[in-house]
């Protein structure tokens, strides 16, 4: 949605990058706060469900609706000029446009998990039934978390529609969603390098193989995933992490073992 949004904004009124951007972020966390309204109500599996049904009614509205184009998608984006100053037609000053994004986002990221507010979401997620105990609005809690990750789901389909100068269909439709959370499974959930990795996988894989083995790339993305979930439950990160926390912390004893000795 907020694909379109940028799109539509960027072809039809003009704006600059850096506001398609913006309308794009505001669109995401305003369907988000709908939706996660609605769907913290429940949790597990139904949730998935829940949140599964509103992201396909949100699809039949993409598809019905005029100014996304439709099944032809919104063509024709103009990337524009980056603070009227900087032509985005170039395609290496869009790859550092679209790098510089990233870093924005990805700090942003990182600054919320390391805040006040993301200590209580990890002290939510590990045990919320303590954490109301201990006076916290849960739902309010975790329905700003919900609209946080629907802005920056935003920011990133407005940078693509920039990018690629389309959106279609394709970027509504659930199989996106399921995308992403392969990606975040695959490197690592609870991580903050996780999702990076699991996404330059993925998305590397889908580009050089396409080439090389045709449709043939699903069945082995699909064949990596199961690989990978049946001997690394905790992603490539959360692997890697954990095998360092405990050789660091063998370590330790061992060192205090020594020193008791002597």
């Amino acid at each position: 949605m907020a694909a379109y949004v940028a799109g539509y904004a960027a072809k039809s009124w003009g704006v600059t990058p850096e506001l398609s951007l913006l309308l794009g972020m505001l669109a995401g966390a305003a369907l988000g706060f709908v939706i996660g309204s609605i769907a913290i109500r429940r949790q597990g599996i139904y949730f998935a469900m829940i949140t599964l049904a509103l992201a396909q009614l949100v699809y039949f509205f993409c598809l019905q609706s005029k100014f996304t184009g439709a099944e032809d998608g919104l063509q024709g984006i103009p990337r524009g000029r980056f603070l009227g100053l900087f032509s985005l037609d170039n395609d290496l000053a869009m790859y550092y446009f679209v790098f510089a994004v990233f870093v924005v986002g990805f700090a942003l990221i990182h600054r919320t998990i390391h805040s006040p507010f993301g200590q209580v979401l990890k002290a939510i997620r590990e045990n919320e039934p303590r954490a109301i105990s201990m006076g916290y609005d849960t739902d309010r809690y975790k329905l700003l978390a919900f609209v946080l990750s629907t802005a920056l789901a935003g920011l990133a389909g407005a940078t693509k529609a920039l990018s690629l100068q389309l959106a279609s269909l394709t970027d509504v439709h659930w199989h996106m969603s399921g995308e992403v959370v392969l990606m975040t499974l695959l490197g690592g959930m609870g991580t903050v390098l996780g999702p990076v990795v699991g996404a330059f996988s993925i998305a590397g894989m889908e580009h050089y193989l396409a080439d090389q083995v045709g449709e043939w790339v699903t069945v082995i993305i699909g064949g990596i995933f199961v690989v990978c979930v049946l001997a690394f439950r905790r992603g490539v990160v959360g692997e890697i992490s954990h095998l360092l926390g405990r050789r660091k912390a063998e370590t330790a004893q061992s060192e205090v073992v020594e020193s008791s000795q002597a």
